[in-house]
């Protein structure tokens, strides 16, 4: 077994880098590109990008723009598996972007969250070494019970399962014990450094790395320009620094750590060595717009960039 099957949301990103803070009720000079995104799709291409051969990405899109992800994907490396919803557009997010790189969202989940247990089959793990699960799955019924249908299946497999908690926003709305009681059984966790206070109540990353990997075996928490660490049995046992570069937009940065750092552990990386490559990957991540890897970066197939979603 060999593929790393990635379940969650594949979305379309309107990002604006303004260079100067918003003005209310006025004009704001942007720069907005129209660009292919979604957590659950940007790690499945940063692992890809990483050099892993079979990455697979399971999610629910709108019809209107179902040709167009589907492309772009098989651009980065992953094999889509993508559901087609008539009723539902595909997710959208506006990411809007200050001077500093850092981001803001705003959320229109569309079909993303409409992924359902139909839309799955027990046979998808086969072949499959790694299953991850975007967050945002489970901040809706359907998409919940997906999850937890896809988490049962694969430990019965014995295939491990790593999640991502995704957004602090949602969490809060959701609730941290209900998303712990959920995640239950996943081997690997990728929370950020808030969300990793959030989900513990512990003021400071370390502390709350180590708490989380009471229960789950191991916990990769990202820093940002920090860098990340990693717990492993209730305590801290590695921390790695992130290469300094400079920021254009923070959009794909996690999901370029997780990305590469499943690919890393995929190949036999040990964890520490892993948040090594996450970091790399996250540090690349930052230099482009958007949050999948550049098309045209040494190594990867040459296509066309996508502009906008089929009509």
């Amino acid at each position: 077994m060999s593929g790393l099957l990635v379940v969650g949301d594949v979305v379309t990103d309107v990002v604006a880098r303004h260079g100067t803070p918003l003005a209310p009720a006025t004009d704001t000079a942007a720069a907005i590109r129209m660009l292919p995104g979604g957590a659950g799709a940007n790690a499945a291409c940063w692992a890809a990008r990483a050099g892993w051969a079979d990455v697979r990405m399971l999610g629910r899109v709108g019809t209107e723009a179902a040709e167009w992800h589907e492309r772009a994907l098989r651009r980065a490396g992953v094999r889509p598996m993508l559901v087609e919803d008539a009723d539902a557009a595909t997710a959208t997010v506006i990411a809007l972007v200050d001077a500093s790189a850092e981001r803001t969202f705003l959320t229109d989940s569309g079909a993303a969250l409409r992924l359902s247990p139909g839309d799955w089959s027990d046979s998808f793990l086969d072949g499959v070494a790694h299953l991850h699960l975007s967050g945002y799955l489970f901040f809706a019924a359907p998409g919940r019970a997906t999850a937890l249908r896809a988490l049962r299946a694969a430990r019965e497999a014995g295939v491990p399962v790593s999640v991502d908690p995704a957004s602090t926003g949602f969490l809060k709305q959701l609730g941290v014990d209900r998303f712990l009681a959920d995640a239950e059984g996943a081997a690997v966790l990728f929370p950020n450094a808030d969300e990793a206070r959030l989900l513990t109540g512990c003021g400071e990353p370390e502390q709350a790395a180590g708490v989380l990997s009471r229960a789950f075996p191991l916990v990769a928490v990202t820093l940002g320009a920090a860098g990340a660490l990693v717990a492993e049995a209730g305590s801290v046992t590695g921390r790695v620094a992130a290469p300094a570069v400079r920021a254009v937009d923070s959009t794909g940065a996690g999901d370029a750590f997780t990305g590469a750092f499943l690919a890393a552990r995929l190949a036999g990386a040990d964890p520490t060595t892993a948040a090594a490559a996450g970091c790399r990957a996250g540090a690349e991540a930052v230099t482009v717009v958007g949050g999948r890897p550049a098309e045209d970066t040494p190594g990867r197939a040459p296509g066309p960039r996508p502009l906008s979603p089929r009509p």
